[in-house]
């Protein structure tokens, strides 16, 4: 598997991670997966993230997890595998192993337990230190789940101090201020260029971080041509036909960032569309209602009305 590297770009699908019923691994639907998104144009996929409840696995768990996702992928594209941890001696025990069976890179949020900006950039130091120089690394910026807020200064000042890391994870929101803020520092040669790809909700505001410079998006949706359509439109110069396709599935994106629910009607979404075999999300987690099935079925067929309209259905 090639590394990653900072001239990454285009789709990144945060992977789920499937559950049989009883809540125990499915690799049968872990393979189903991975073709499912790399046949709808997948560039990469990140796997062990919060969305693919990494904090629900056990360490071998995650392990037999990575080894059957990259199995499948069999090259075909990048694998980041997230490796964040409360400690660095497993951040380490994890990060190895999962470079040693093939990954291309791991992913890694600070600790909620920095706040300041000399914890943070201490911490981070760290991070380099315990991945040593052969791990590629992606920064995620994700202060909705981490608590940690990082500024635009000390953001910069992680890159400069990381040779290693070769990505941004964006993920602050609302931070297009912060996205712009990061690129035009690169292309005044202040910092070096990284890969920006963005990770807020299922691509909530995708069209305007392509604009503001992103390379792409690392988020997970239950529609994941959604994403590869927009970047592939915005790519190719077609900014308004990449609004059009977003808006298309923009009442369905948003109905999935629910929090709490949200991974629910994604695992739903994707079970009936023959992705994963169950949409079991692994206890402690939401369940659906009835009601939230009759809204997902009315939004999934208002949606195919209007793709329809556009000619993408």
């Amino acid at each position: 598997m090639k590394k990653l590297d900072a001239n990454a770009k285009g789709v990144y699908l945060i992977a789920v991670t499937p559950f049989a019923d009883d809540g125990a691994l499915d690799l049968a639907s872990t393979d189903r997966m991975v073709d499912f998104y790399l046949e709808h144009g997948a560039n990469g996929l990140t796997i062990l993230g919060i969305m693919g409840e990494a904090t629900k696995l056990t360490a071998e768990e995650s392990r037999i997890f990575t080894k059957q996702v990259l199995k499948r992928v069999n090259g075909r594209v990048p694998v980041v595998v997230g490796a964040s941890s409360a400690g660095f001696a497993p951040m380490k025990e994890l990060a190895q192993s999962v470079m040693d069976m093939g990954a291309s890179g791991v992913m890694i949020a600070p600790a909620s337990s920095v706040r300041t900006d000399e914890q943070i950039l201490a911490y981070f130091d760290m991070v380099n230190e315990t991945l040593g120089p052969d791990v590629p690394w992606v920064l995620q910026d994700h202060p909705v789940s981490t608590g940690v807020k990082l500024s635009n200064a000390v953001l910069l000042s992680i890159l400069k101090n990381s040779p290693n890391c070769v990505m941004l994870k964006h993920e602050d929101c609302p931070g297009l201020g912060k996205l712009s803020a990061i690129r035009a520092a690169s292309d005044r040669g202040e910092v070096k260029r990284v890969s920006i790809l963005t990770g807020n909700g299922g691509g909530l505001f995708l069209p305007e971080e392509l604009t503001r410079g992103a390379d792409g998006a690392m988020t997970g949706f239950a529609y994941p041509e959604m994403m590869v359509g927009v970047c592939n439109a915005h790519a190719a110069g077609d900014i308004e036909r990449a609004h059009d396709i977003f808006d298309a599935y923009l009442p369905l994106a948003r109905y999935e960032q629910q929090p709490v629910a949200g991974l629910a009607v994604r695992k739903h979404i994707m079970a009936a569309r023959g992705a994963i075999a169950s949409a079991a999300v692994r206890k402690p987690g939401p369940k659906l209602s009835v009601a939230d099935i009759a809204d997902i079925d009315r939004l999934t067929r208002r949606q195919a009305k209007r793709l329809k309209e556009l000619g993408l259905e």
